[in-house]
């Protein structure tokens, strides 16, 4: 009944200015009364404001993220049932909705903060919740602080997944893909050469990963720009259980000293050579598996071998860095957006919200394409996306505290 509705409306709002002036009695069980102040301090640091929005804000994320993943995963189940009724349930379990659910959610992430922040706060602004807070003092400044706490765990919370233990997770997932649902994996590569380290050049003329074998091997090495030896082999195979181990099969080593050749030849032959398989033979998503500090390393490595075709780890290590940013500043749009009760309601912020999200998350896919084709740095293709939506964010916040 809407009497009713508009009865509780006036009772909360009484209520929350009444909380702003230092109060009212509250009563308990045991027919005693007690003083109850907006500035007391349920947690260090955090006034009864605070956690009020803060726990509606975290409450609504989370609720989010829960039931979309559900949605997630209803359509995954659909679209592979022949894979998981072939693979085992323990497997399709661990090694593939653990790994799989949680990296969307940290894909959907900005999305998800969005939607929660428009959707709880069009829920008070409805309720003329916000109008109370404001009406009672509070400026908008003081209405954006427990945002911005909010978006600070969701932001820590992103930056550990997607920097630390979501990518060791993505391996089993990959593996879970390729092995049941269907094969990815660069199985050959043809004219490999890089530079194994400093003075050293490696090539491979084909390499057969299924049996970790490289053929027509050489590796040149070089003192002041000059060939001072070269080692060839018809085969060389990598030890996956010792780092950077390769055997070496019909070999010969050449040494130069001048004018004169020093020639050696063997059958076999246990040498350690500083590359991987990985280092030259890039899967699919490989950079999703990579924690940043391996990221890091990753990238500094080929880049002094010369290896071309490194700005996806590149796109992606700026991409987890701007993605912790993207939480405060969809934070800052989604409150300027709803704050204010429009004809409509939750329906039209939701439609803009779900609208600017998208847009967003489209943006950001177009300026990586910007890197990829060396138009611009990976740092400044991640970060252009940030600056337009924050400028976007400023707008609507100033004209949102003017009302």
């Amino acid at each position: 009944m809407k009497w009713v509705e508009g009865l509780k409306r006036k009772r909360r709002y009484r209520k929350l200015i009444k909380l702003r002036k230092g109060g009212v009695r509250e009563k308990k069980t045991d027919g005693k009364s007690r003083n109850f102040n907006a500035n007391y301090r349920v947690i260090p640091g955090l006034k009864i404001l605070d956690v009020y929005i803060l726990k509606k804000f975290l409450g609504t994320y989370f609720f989010a993220t829960i039931l979309i993943l559900a949605v997630i995963a209803m359509f995954a189940i659909t679209e592979k049932l022949d894979a998981f009724l072939r693979a085992p349930l323990k497997e399709t379990i661990f090694d593939y909705f653990m790994s799989f659910l949680p990296y969307f959610a940290l894909q959907l992430a900005p999305l998800i903060t969005f939607i929660a922040v428009i959707f709880f706060t069009t829920k008070l602004a409805d309720h003329s919740e916000i109008i109370a807070m404001l009406s009672s003092g509070i400026s908008f400044n003081r209405l954006m602080r427990p945002y911005m706490y909010g978006a600070a765990v969701i932001a820590a919370l992103t930056f550990v997944l997607s920097n630390y233990l979501i990518p060791p997770t993505n391996i089993r997932q990959i593996n879970y893909y390729n092995k049941y649902v269907k094969n990815k994996e660069v199985k050959t590569g043809t004219d490999i050469q890089l530079m194994a380290q400093p003075g050293e050049v490696m090539y491979i003329g084909r390499y057969e990963n299924a049996n970790k074998t490289a053929y027509r091997f050489s590796l040149d090495k070089f003192r002041d720009k000059e060939l001072v030896s070269r080692m060839t082999a018809q085969r060389a195979t990598y030890d996956t259980t010792r780092q950077y181990h390769w055997t070496l099969y019909s070999y010969m080593i050449r040494d130069f000293d001048g004018m004169s050749e020093k020639v050696t030849r063997g059958s076999q032959k246990d040498t350690l050579i500083p590359v991987e398989p990985r280092d030259f033979l890039i899967q699919a998503n490989d950079q999703e598996t990579l924690t940043t500090p391996q990221l890091t390393e990753f990238i500094e490595k080929q880049k002094k071998r010369g290896v071309a075709n490194i700005e996806s780890f590149e796109i992606e290590k700026e991409r987890r860095y701007a993605s912790t940013a993207a939480a405060f500043i969809l934070t800052l749009i989604g409150l300027s957006l709803s704050a204010k009760k429009v004809k409509g309601g939750m329906g039209i912020n939701i439609g803009v919200g779900l609208a600017l999200s998208f847009s967003y998350i489209l943006f950001s896919s177009l300026t990586s394409q910007f890197a990829i084709s060396g138009m611009t740095t990976p740092f400044i293709a991640m970060e252009i996306p940030n600056v337009v939506y924050l400028l976007i964010g400023l707008g609507l916040y100033y004209r949102a505290s003017k009302f």
